[in-house]
């Protein structure tokens, strides 16, 4: 996915005069290529990232295009606040890269590891929120985000894991809801980003009767698609490396509240930070997130 994100970034630079990145003195192995063909592209704008989203306003303002990247933790986290007034409230068109998200960082501690960040900008207006599974829904982010003409964040997991959809032409449809298993089965799997993949390891692991769809954008999200996919469905488990509170499952939550009745499971961080360091698949055991846990909790009941 990072080799897509930089190809993109390269392409944009390349096509658009208007194109800007701008960064928090993070990722420059991810820019070695944007850096080297487009210098004049490329700001670093140092371990201040507040002013980087305030410099990146001027420049919207100014009918540049920026893009800001950071690490979640950092953007936007970090920098809540400016997102809040200096581009949304002025429904700025800034595209924010948010890098890491979840747990990825893991040996670094909770400082950065960020399993908040899609709550917390949900309750911001105007603002648009995309979290790929794989480099194929990646593409088709980007280009929704940079054509639109207000602020959107893009959460990247970073993992890597691979590739969820096997062509990029299955993921070239209008709801931002893309099946990965979809046979009608009486239990359904609703993931986001990393958890898509590791979902669709679990479920293939063992050939459970699941189906699983990757949920790719997160604000805005239509409830009746939700509502279409989870019809006449015995078990809905939503899947995200992200808290269960504010996350795809509250999303999930609020859209078939009063009109479904089947059973909601939500697997996601709980009340808790992560107590402990060590590797990323550490991490993802220690939360229940690994993929043993997940075909331990889709494979109840089926």
């Amino acid at each position: 996915m990072r080799k897509t994100l930089s190809d993109l970034l390269v392409q944009a630079a390349a096509n658009d005069p208007c194109f800007l990145l701008l960064t928090g003195d993070h990722g420059y192995a991810l820019f070695d290529c944007l850096r080297a063909e487009k210098p004049d592209r490329f700001v670093n704008c140092g371990v201040a990232e507040q002013n980087m989203v305030g410099v990146a306003a001027g420049l919207a303002k100014a009918e540049m295009r920026p893009v800001v990247y950071g690490l979640a933790a950092f953007i936007p986290i970090r920098v809540l606040e400016q997102i809040k007034i200096d581009l949304c409230l002025a429904q700025l068109p800034v595209v924010m890269l948010g890098d890491g998200a979840g747990f990825v960082y893991s040996s670094l501690g909770s400082s950065h590891q960020c399993f908040e960040d899609i709550a917390a900008l949900r309750a911001l207006p105007h603002i648009t929120i995309m979290s790929p599974s794989d480099r194929h829904e990646l593409v088709q982010c980007f280009e929704a985000v940079r054509a639109s003409q207000g602020p959107s964040y893009i959460r990247l997991c970073k993992a890597d894991l691979g590739d969820v959809h096997a062509d990029g032409e299955a993921v070239r449809t209008g709801d931002w809801i893309f099946p990965v298993i979809a046979k009608r089965q009486r239990t359904i799997c609703l993931a986001t980003g990393s958890m898509v993949r590791i979902a669709q390891r679990a479920i293939e692991r063992r050939a459970l009767p699941v189906d699983l769809h990757s949920i790719a954008r997160l604000k805005p999200l239509d409830p009746a698609a939700i509502l279409d996919i989870c019809r006449n469905r015995d078990r809905i488990v939503v899947a995200e490396e992200h808290s269960i509170f504010g996350g795809l499952g509250s999303i999930v939550s609020e859209a078939i509240a009063g009109k479904i009745t089947a059973d909601l499971r939500f697997l996601g961080i709980r009340d808790k930070f992560s107590g402990e360091c060590g590797t990323y698949q550490h991490l993802l055991h220690f939360h229940g997130l690994d993929e043993d846990s997940v075909l331990e909790a889709l494979a109840e009941n089926v």
